[in-house]
C-alpha cells in the first residue's frame, strides 16, 4: 500500500513540473527569454526553529563558502527538498557530497520522512567540511559520509540497504552513466533518479542522457534549463 501511494505522489510530482512548464523534453532548447517575468516568486519560510536553523546555515553557506564548491544554485536545493519529501524518501543516495550543500536540503526532507543520506565524495578536504556543516545544522545523524571514489564504492551500497529512493548524481559528468547504471537496479519502482547540470546536452553528458531518454522504464522531465538544468527520471512500476 505504502509503495503505491508513494508511486502515485512522484507520477504527480512529475506531472506538475510539466503541467506547470517547469520542465521539457530532452533536446529541446531552453524557451527564448527564460522564466515567464510575472512568475511569483517565493522564499523558503521555516515551519519551526529547527528549520530556521538549518535554513540559517544554508544561506550562510550561500553566502560564504560557494566558491569553488560546484553548489547547486538556491532553487535547485529547494526542488530537491520538495521531491524527497514528496516521494516520502527514506534512502537517498547523492555522489557529490562537496561541503554539503545540497545534502542540508536533502535533510529538510529526510528529518520529516525519517529518512537517511548516504553521500559520496573523493575530495577528503570538502569531505570534512561537508561534517562540520552538517553537524552545525543539526542534521548529521541524518548522513553517512563515504569517502573515496563513488565509482570504486557505490556497488558496495547493496551491502548496506534493499533499495533507494532518490538517488542525486553532481559529480564527474562522464560518470553519470556509470552511476546509473550501478545504482539503478537499488531504485525502488516509484523512485527518482535526479542528475545536475543537465543542460549540458552534449560531450560526456551524452550517453546518460540518451540513457534516461531512451529506457521504458523512466519517465525522464527537464527542469530548470534556463541555469545548469536538472533531469527528474521517475523508475515506472
Amino acid at each position: 500500500m505504502r509503495q503505491s501511494v508513494l508511486a502515485v505522489a512522484a507520477v504527480g510530482v512529475v506531472g506538475l513540473l510539466a503541467y506547470v512548464g517547469l520542465a521539457q523534453p530532452y533536446g529541446r532548447p531552453p524557451r527564448p527569454g527564460g522564466p515567464r517575468a510575472d512568475a511569483p516568486a517565493s522564499s523558503p519560510l521555516p515551519k519551526d526553529d529547527a528549520e530556521k536553523k538549518i535554513l540559517d546555515v544554508l544561506d550562510d553557506m550561500d553566502r560564504n563558502q560557494r566558491r569553488g564548491m560546484l553548489n547547486v544554485p538556491k532553487e535547485d536545493g529547494r526542488l530537491l527538498r520538495v521531491l524527497a519529501e514528496s516521494v516520502g524518501a527514506k534512502r537517498v543516495v547523492e555522489i557529490g557530497t562537496s561541503n554539503g550543500y545540497s545534502g542540508i536540503w536533502f535533510c529538510l526532507a529526510l528529518r520529516q520522512t525519517g529518512g537517511k543520506l548516504y553521500t559520496y565524495e573523493i575530495d577528503a578536504g570538502r569531505a570534512k567540511l561537508a561534517r562540520e556543516n552538517f553537524k552545525r545544522a543539526g542534521v548529521d545523524e541524518l548522513v553517512t559520509i563515504i569517502e573515496g571514489d563513488a565509482h570504486k564504492e557505490l556497488p558496495k551500497l547493496k551491502d548496506t540497504v534493499d533499495s533507494v529512493d532518490v538517488v542525486f548524481l553532481d559529480a564527474d559528468k562522464d560518470g553519470y552513466i556509470d552511476y546509473l547504471k550501478t545504482i539503478l537496479p537499488l531504485v525502488r519502482p516509484g523512485g527518482l533518479i535526479l542528475a545536475h547540470n543537465v543542460a549540458q546536452q552534449a560531450g560526456s553528458m551524452k550517453p546518460f542522457l540518451e540513457a534516461i531518454t531512451s529506457n521504458k522504464d523512466l519517465e525522464t522531465l527537464f527542469v530548470h534549463m534556463q541555469a545548469a538544468g536538472v533531469s527528474v527520471s521517475l523508475k515506472k512500476r
